[in-house]
């Protein structure tokens, strides 16, 4: 058992690594949280739209989802969890492969139900349905929260444990003599040196990885997010995702958030700043398809955090890098590393102080599947 252990970005991740390990009984090690942020103003766990689904493709990401939603639930008022679903709109081409992803979530648990056309306009009549076969709606579980809460609860959790958290930049990782990392120059021109080494750092992961010969799948991609007004209130609206790729959900009476692919390049880096155009260009026209009392609303406020994108499967990597013992993954979630950080940090705990994972087996996750060239793809990414 290592005696001290140096995370590196202190967002959702890392955070849940720290407190799930700091709180296991018998660890007596010494953990360091490095945050170069602590306003968290540019962390995408700040800046995500904070939603939690079961309806993934793949066991493990369902599993993570349901043990999320375990933690969000019993978090209380803190998390702010709204369990108002999701609601998957699926064109006639995707409906024999929706009901293969339904077989697989209802089998691992997920209450995921199919509904065509007529039952979806009778639960939701002011939804278009002209073009749908199904729609594919999470009835319970499933929903969005308050992702700035969940952060601080744990690193709140993780301080009253004992984890000190640095305000610094970790500029470079260093390697020993055996091309081992052994320890981590920070911007105020220390070396700070560890047993061990969680990369956390979401979207900037795979520079700082660079610099230890790692090299990561990872790029920052650019997500905007527009807020709106409109008279129409569209009840019981769940976080719907649209054939075009639009997805909306609602944010108090006649308030709602959106967002999409983007509309000009989908390059890594780009500013966090809005996209120009998104929003007129390509989802209002599809808001007011979609919804026709949509035609008439009022954009109010927009923000942009990145998507941490593992560009080969769209999943995440955890654990020790291949030939870098001393180094762990928690990056490259795609999306879903906010709903997922509670079920990674309590797997990474438990690999970091017993050398296996004890209640939810997250090897499909390993970065050896990398270099087996065995992608383990994820397909439900928004």
């Amino acid at each position: 058992m290592p005696d001290t252990l140096l995370i590196i970005g202190g967002g959702a991740l890392g955070s849940a690594v720290a407190a799930s390990l700091a709180e296991r009984p018998g660890w007596r090690g010494r953990i360091t949280v490095l945050e170069r942020d602590p306003g968290y103003e540019l962390a995408s766990s700040a800046r995500s739209a904070a939603s939690i689904r079961q309806q993934f493709s793949t066991p493990l990401n369902i599993a993570l989802s349901l043990h999320g939603l375990e933690v969000l639930r019993a978090a209380g008022p803190q998390a702010g969890l709204v369990e108002q679903g999701y609601l998957y709109l699926i064109p006639p081409s995707g409906a024999a492969q929706q009901e293969a992803l339904n077989a697989l979530q209802r089998r691992q648990g997920a209450d995921v139900a199919l509904l065509n056309p007529a039952e979806l306009r009778r639960r939701f009549p002011w939804l278009a349905t002209q073009d749908l076969a199904l729609g594919s709606w999470g009835r319970s579980g499933e929903g969005w929260f308050d992702g700035w809460g969940l952060l601080q609860s744990l690193k709140q959790r993780a301080q009253a444990a004992g984890v000190q958290y640095v305000k610094d930049e970790a500029l470079r990782l260093e390697r020993d003599s055996q091309g081992q990392v052994c320890g981590v120059q920070a911007a105020s021109g220390g070396l700070l040196t560890a047993d061990r080494f969680v990369l956390a750092c979401g979207a900037w992961s795979a520079k700082l990885a660079a610099t230890a010969g790692v090299a990561l799948p990872v790029s920052a991609r650019r997500r905007s997010v527009y807020a709106f007004r409109t008279e129409e209130q569209a009840p019981g609206c769940p976080l719907i995702i649209d054939p075009s790729g639009l997805w909306f959900r609602p944010e108090g009476a006649g308030q709602f958030i959106c967002g999409g692919p983007p509309f000009g390049e989908d390059a890594p880096d780009l500013p966090l700043d809005p996209e120009d155009y998104l929003f007129e260009e390509r989802l209002w026209p599809a808001l007011a398809e979609r919804v026709p009392g949509f035609a008439s609303l009022r954009q109010a406020r927009s923000w942009a955090g990145y998507y941490e994108m593992n560009d080969i499967d769209h999943n995440g990597l955890v654990g020790p890098w291949p030939g870098q013992e001393r180094l762990l993954m928690a990056c490259g979630f795609s999306g879903h590393g906010l709903q997922h950080a509670p079920g990674i940090g309590r797997g990474l705990a438990e690999w970091i102080a017993t050398g296996r994972y004890e209640t939810l087996d997250l090897s499909p996750l390993g970065a050896d599947r990398l270099q087996r060239g065995e992608p383990y793809r994820e397909l439900n990414v928004i």
